[in-house]
């Protein structure tokens, strides 16, 4: 019978990484359901909740993982996952969120607290500085939002959510998904 398992891997950031390990993954005959991937500083952070088969041991494939040369240094972590591995309505996209702008200290929470206020849930969220360019000597700090908003609460919370970014000096995209 199979297994949900929850596969955690910490390492440091390079080319390559989520082919290797999903191309590992996928040759044992594992299922990814859910899966994340970002870029933390120099480091990388890949999760996700995925089937296995029965007959392979969560050590069995820890030291398969640990064995790829893309994963030297790593920090692999594969637990049963308890929780049901599909995820309900609110864990839908429904609106892909930009807001950028001059880094200060509060933006995440600020935005949100924005959302939480119209009960909308955010999915996957992914904050962090890009290189200055020519025209600006200054970074400009980048927050992507993948929410899912309720039905009828969409109109309000968006136009929150903008006037929010605008107090902050920021600007504000969207687009529904």
């Amino acid at each position: 019978m199979a297994a949900t398992a929850m596969i955690s891997i910490f390492c440091p950031d390079h080319t390559g990484l989520i082919a290797a390990i999903t191309g590992y993954l996928f040759d044992l005959g594992a299922n990814l359901g859910d899966t994340g991937f970002t870029v933390l500083g120099a480091g990388a952070e890949f999760n996700a909740v995925c089937e296995i088969p029965g007959e392979l041991e969560f050590a069995e494939i820890e030291a398969g993982l640990a064995s790829l040369p893309e994963l030297a240094d790593a920090e692999i972590s594969i637990r049963n996952f308890s929780l049901d591995p599909i995820h309900g309505p609110t864990g839908d996209i429904t609106h892909q969120i930009t807001v950028s702008g001059g880094d200060q200290p509060g933006l995440v929470a600020r935005l949100c607290e924005t959302l939480v206020a119209f009960n909308a849930n955010i999915v996957a969220l992914n904050a962090g500085g890009a290189a200055a360019s020519a025209s600006s000597r200054e970074g400009v700090y980048v927050i992507r939002l993948a929410a899912w908003i309720p039905p009828g609460n969409e109109k309000a919370c968006l136009a929150t959510l903008v006037n929010t970014a605008e107090n902050l000096r920021l600007s504000c995209k969207w687009e529904r998904v």
